[in-house]
């Protein structure tokens, strides 16, 4: 019941309106069937000795209406109809709201996930992310719809069982216990349902998340022949979540089963406890049989759409888990100042540690403007945590990373990053145009933009050699373009928007000389009007910079013009 509260709680407007809705289609419905026991009544030649009858036809008088068969018929009809009619609009708004529920879910997890700090992000696997986004959203979604069709049939079932008290209270009440009873007694189906639907939920995330990495390394591991190896564990999973999916449909199944000959033999003992027990006219009978029959089969249709909500409601939790966890690894951007960059950047007795693990004791690096500055050292010495100092993406334990004099602290972070063209390592380009992965949906720059870029990146040529120019499709991961054709066109997307500060990690570690030797005359280039920090290992790079730091220890040193011309000639 939590998860159907829940609901209410996160949209109550929707689930006011719906609310609203189902309760004048149950009033409607209330006062059709209030017609049904003067009909009978008419139909067998019985007067209207009931309460309800009797009420019924006094309440027709008084808005002057004569009870006859006809009159009775429109109403009951006439009442059906506007029940329909409030419930078409219901239900459309359900249908509308369940989108919109998706789409908030996804959305809300999304923001949390990109506002949180780079190191809660790296540790999330992307096969699971995408598992989120996609599968638990839809079957959250699809939880809110259970639990309005929870909440009309509950209504309904009320509705019923006012009328019905009008007739025998008795009957009723004892239908509801029995009712209430065969509930309880059946929940435990509904119990193993929610626990297979959790279990599938955790077990569709690990699918997503290894079959997401396997993905990603299909190729080394076709080469080496081990894909059989992923193929086993995928299986193994696979087979685990068709037995959640096995005891979830079974589980439904005995409900059903379970519940049709209970009900019939709760109807047959109703009809005889009316006829022969309490003694009720043959109208009233027939109502009650009906009423009766009614209020049970709706109590088993409410148990069984609890019950789809019950295998739902895990998802909607794990999704809700994952958003307010990122939402608390929220980034610390309490900066208000507007960045510059017309004098450079210094990193000023910085400290940072990984753990128990230091990584800088007192980096001291200045950055001048219009410059290209190159970073080298061994692998695990802070290359990639000096960009990320450099981006906001990490903070030191102490020191400052001083913008034209300013603490990064105190800038806006998210205006000092749109100053800032950043190419990482891998060069993942979209399975998409040329034109699309320089713009990456950016609403504010155009085909010229992209066209600008491109040259700048020294791009545009082989681009205009394509078969489609800016509208060829690169193909998965930009597989149809060579190595340095991809690191240009990712190169062109960091330059898109006009940086001030452009960032590389090892831009040309997997090129060829011809390619690398590009890339370098491109950076230099750029450096007239442009600040470059590149992290590179390769001779070439070292060359083409103004000036090198090595980093070791825990400190940078200035590499002097001779050591920096030795490295480029070895």
């Amino acid at each position: 019941m939590r998860t159907l509260f829940t609901y209410i709680m996160v949209f109550p407007r929707r689930s006011a309106f719906v609310l609203v809705a189902l309760l004048i289609a149950g009033i409607a419905e209330g006062l059709s069937l209030t017609a049904l026991l003067p009909l009978l009544s008419i139909a067998v030649g019985e007067s209207g000795d009931s309460g309800i009858g009797k009420f019924m036809e006094k309440a027709l008088q008084n808005i002057g209406v004569e009870p006859t068969l006809d009159t009775i018929l429109i109403i009951i009809v006439g009442g059906m109809f506007f029940k329909g009619l409030v419930l078409l609009v219901a239900n459309r708004q359900v249908g509308y709201t369940v989108a919109h529920v998706a789409t908030a879910l996804r959305l809300d997890l999304i923001e949390a996930l990109l506002a949180s700090r780079w190191q809660y992000y790296l540790r999330q696997p992307v096969g699971s992310l995408a598992n989120s986004v996609a599968t638990e959203a839809y079957r959250a979604a699809n939880g809110f719809e259970h639990s309005v069709n929870v909440l009309a049939l509950a209504i309904q079932v009320l509705v019923y069982a006012i009328v019905a008290l009008f007739i025998s209270w008795q009957a009723t009440l004892a239908s509801l216990i029995i009712g209430v009873f065969l509930f309880v007694a059946l929940h435990r189906l509904v119990s193993a349902t929610r626990r297979a639907g959790t279990k599938q939920t955790h077990l569709l995330r690990n699918l997503l998340t290894y079959l997401s990495d396997v993905l990603s390394s299909v190729k080394s591991l076709k080469a080496m022949a081990r894909d059989n190896v992923a193929d086993a564990i995928l299986h193994e999973q696979t087979q685990q979540l068709e037995k959640a999916t096995r005891r979830e449909v079974m589980n439904r199944a005995a409900l059903t089963a379970l519940q049709e000959p209970i009900l019939a033999a709760l109807t047959a003992s109703g009809l005889y406890l009316a006829l022969v027990v309490w003694e009720l006219s043959l109208p009233e009978v027939m109502v009650m049989v009906f009423l009766l029959t009614r209020i049970l089969g709706l109590l088993n249709k409410t148990q069984r759409r609890y019950q789809q909500l019950a295998v739902q409601e895990s998802a909607y939790w794990a999704l809700r888990k994952a958003a307010e966890d990122a939402r608390a690894a929220a980034e610390n951007t309490t900066g208000i100042l507007e960045p510059t960059l017309q004098k450079g950047i210094i990193l000023q007795h910085v400290k940072f540690n990984y753990g128990h693990k230091t990584i800088f004791r007192d980096l001291n690096i200045e950055i001048p403007i219009n410059s290209f500055t190159a970073v080298m050292g061994s692998s695990g010495v802070g290359k990639s945590t000096l960009l990320d100092l450099l981006c906001g993406l990490t903070e030191p334990q102490s020191g400052e990373v001083q913008i034209d004099g300013i603490s990064l602290h105190d800038i806006h972070l998210r205006q000092w990053r749109h100053m800032i063209g950043y190419v990482s390592q891998d060069t993942i380009l979209l399975h998409d145009t040329v034109m699309n992965n320089i713009l990456v949906g950016e609403p504010a720059l155009t085909a010229a933009d992209a066209e600008r870029a491109l040259r700048q990146a020294g791009a545009w040529d082989f681009v205009n050699t394509l078969p489609e120019g800016l509208q060829t499709v690169v193909g998965e991961r930009g597989g149809l373009l060579s190595g340095g054709q991809r690191q240009r066109i990712a190169i062109a997307r960091a330059l898109a928007h006009n940086p001030s500060f452009l960032i590389l990690d090892e831009p040309t570690s997997a090129l060829d000389p011809e390619s690398e030797q590009t890339i370098c005359e491109t950076l230099q280039r750029l450096s007239k009007s442009l600040t470059i920090i590149a992290v590179s290992h390769q001779p070439a790079v070292i060359n083409a910079a103004d000036r090198v730091f090595i980093l070791s220890n825990g400190v940078a040193e200035p590499l002097s013009l001779g050591i920096q011309h030795s490295i480029t000639t070895e």
